[in-house]
């Protein structure tokens, strides 16, 4: 059952939520910062003991093979096949309608300036291994990179006890392109990626999710190379009004609470009848899932629930909140779509459920958590670009406007910044 609270609270909430999330242990993050020294200092010979000794895999070869690739895929299931075929479609499709352009702009004067739209040299994707696999990832972290242009899209995933990687994991690479992938995982990974080794080249920037060493070893290596973002714990936000389903609302608040103990589940909705029956269906559909016990644990600590008087009223909450994943289970998504300003995705009307989103539908489902929505995106193409800026300056035009750069630099005291516009003014040809 989810715990009622007052529209009043969000700020206690959202701090609430926040808690969630502490700063990474500190003996963590130096284990963490042990693993990525012994991998800096000694490359590939730390990733075979590291492996060994967290793995329980002998590795001498990392780099999977295409005769692996071709073991694997044919392990695999061809509904499951068919149905990441058309995800990663979708997947594509939504992800080129994001490529920023160049541009050039033209003055008078020969003045131009402009920015450049470049695609990162290489990224290194994380995929996480044990009990928990996750195909779709894949898809959605190396598919905007591919978009974006990046020649060298590397993947690297722990290795499982016969040396080999999940069959999913490896159809999964193969569909979004990936040629380079490495089996091994944990911190020893994100140290190969940073850093380089001598069978596994250094990256630009790394994505991907991954355990509590993982994050600590992203966070480590951050401004070595870029990174995606440390994700906390999943959330949902689902607004309903007195037309939306309880069996579906109930359904979509569950789809997060399985994830972890730590997800949080809210409901905002202007029917009290409505909650009732959310409720009664939670027990219901909790009862029978295979992570029940999960479920349970999330809906009990992080589930809360809101009876608002508008539709208006639960947006403004909502904002307040920024959560990770929005439905708006009402009868007019679009009239309200245009009031939400933070959240990380929008699942819009009675049918689009969020698990669409997660596998199908084309939009990405690394999102911001933790109330990050307010200032960051979803990943996409964005994150796999940089932009360079250029400007050129004729003789006329520094003639033209050299005094007023000369004014400004010796107004911030910077002598020589104005003498650069100086000499040019005295020597120019």
């Amino acid at each position: 059952m989810l715990k009622e609270i007052s529209v009043k609270d969000e700020k206690k909430l959202r701090e609430w939520l926040d808690e969630r999330s502490q700063e990474i242990d500190p003996e963590v993050v130096a284990k963490a910062a042990e693993i990525l020294n012994r991998v800096r200092k000694e490359g590939d010979a730390a990733l075979v003991d590291l492996t060994q000794k967290f793995d329980g895999v002998t590795m001498q070869d990392f780099r999977v093979s295409e005769a692996e690739m071709d073991e694997a895929e044919a392990e695999c299931d061809e509904s499951f096949k068919e149905a990441m075929c058309l995800a990663a479609e979708n997947i594509r499709t939504f992800h080129k309608a994001q490529l920023p352009q160049s541009y050039l702009l033209q003055q008078d004067n020969g003045i131009y300036l402009g920015e450049r739209v470049i695609p990162l040299s290489s990224v290194g994707i994380y995929v996480p291994g044990g009990r928990a696999q996750y195909p779709s990832s894949v898809l959605m972290n190396a598919i905007p990179a591919s978009v974006a242009g990046v020649k060298r899209i590397v993947m690297v995933t722990p290795p499982n006890k016969e040396g080999t990687i999940n069959p999913n994991i490896a159809y999964a690479a193969r569909l979004a392109g990936i040629t380079e992938i490495y089996k091994v995982g944990g911190a020893q990974a994100i140290g190969a990626l940073a850093y380089g080794t001598q069978s596994i080249p250094a990256v630009d920037k790394i994505t991907g999710p991954g355990n509590i060493f993982v994050a600590a070893a992203k966070k480590l290596v951050f401004g070595k190379v870029d990174i995606d973002m440390i994700a906390g714990p999943s959330e949902i936000l689902v607004i309903a009004d007195e037309g939306a389903d309880p069996s579906f609302v109930a359904a979509d608040l569950l789809s997060q609470a399985e994830h972890d103990p730590l997800a949080s589940a809210i409901l905002l909705t202007t029917s009290r009848s409505l909650l009732e029956e959310v409720n009664q269906e939670l027990e219901k559909q909790c009862a029978v899932l295979p992570k029940k016990e999960i479920a349970q644990a999330s809906i009990r600590d992080y589930g809360r629930s809101i009876v608002c008087d508008s539709i208006s009223e639960c947006i403004d909450f909502t904002n307040a909140i920024a959560p990770e994943h929005l439905e708006l289970c009402i009868g007019d998504p679009m009239a309200y779509l245009s009031g939400v300003q933070n959240a990380g995705s929008v699942f819009l009307g009675y049918y689009t459920c969020e698990s669409i989103g997660d596998y199908f539908g084309g939009t990405n489902h690394v999102l911001p958590t933790n109330g990050t929505a307010r200032f960051s995106s979803a990943l996409g193409v964005d994150a796999f670009v940089k932009k360079s800026c250029f400007l050129h300056y004729s003789r006329e035009a520094v003639i033209q406007y050299g005094h007023y750069i000369e004014t400004m630099a010796e107004e911030e005291q910077l002598q020589a910044h104005a003498n650069a516009v100086t000499v040019r003014l005295r020597n120019g040809k």
